[in-house]
């Protein structure tokens, strides 16, 4: 494992993130991120009550900083899918190192293939870029239940990637990445 991105606020402000080595896994940057849970915390779908209140889940895990950055400022829970051994070994490793094991589920392997699960109110994608990955993984995860009437998702995009929400809550730029907030 190599250090990897660090949580921006709350309760594990600070902690460090492992990291698999090598470029399966190509974690979400810092402003990115940080930007992202800025639109989230203060847009009127959003706010800190909404975080609160939800379960996240967290498809294309990677490391989770997405849905444990989401528990960090007080999410009720997170269900991380992930596919990569190697990634999948540094999530279950930064899980333990918050101590998140009794609000977090790890599913591992193809979210375009889910088991049935319960509905939950936001979604954080951050698929490899290139390959469509976004619609696809939201119309499987609706089809097996995970998504919550209305849940708000944050699709992380590359350059070429496409995604049409229902509602597009909010967009913004941050290097090659483009962060759609949107509902299903």
């Amino acid at each position: 494992m190599t250090p990897g991105p660090k949580l921006i606020a709350g309760t594990w402000r600070g902690r460090r993130l492992a990291s698999p080595a090598g470029l399966e896994t190509r974690p979400t940057g810092l402003r990115a991120r940080q930007a992202a849970f800025d639109i989230l915390l203060h847009a009127p779908w959003g706010g800190g009550d909404f975080l609160r209140q939800t379960r996240v889940l967290d498809v294309f895990a990677g490391t989770g900083a997405y849905g444990l950055e989401a528990l960090s400022r007080g999410a009720a829970g997170a269900v991380f899918f992930e596919r990569s051994a190697a990634a999948q070994a540094a999530l279950r490793q930064n899980i333990a190192a918050c101590r998140a094991e009794a609000v977090t589920r790890v599913i591992a392997g193809d979210v375009l293939a889910p088991p049935a699960g319960t509905p939950h109110g936001l979604v954080f994608l951050d698929p490899p870029y290139g390959q469509d990955y976004v619609p696809r993984a939201l119309a499987a995860l609706l089809a097996r239940g995970w998504l919550a009437p209305g849940a708000v998702v944050l699709a992380e995009l590359g350059p070429g990637d496409e995604w049409a929400p229902g509602e597009v809550l909010a967009e913004r730029s941050h290097g090659k990445a483009r962060l759609v907030f949107g509902t299903v």
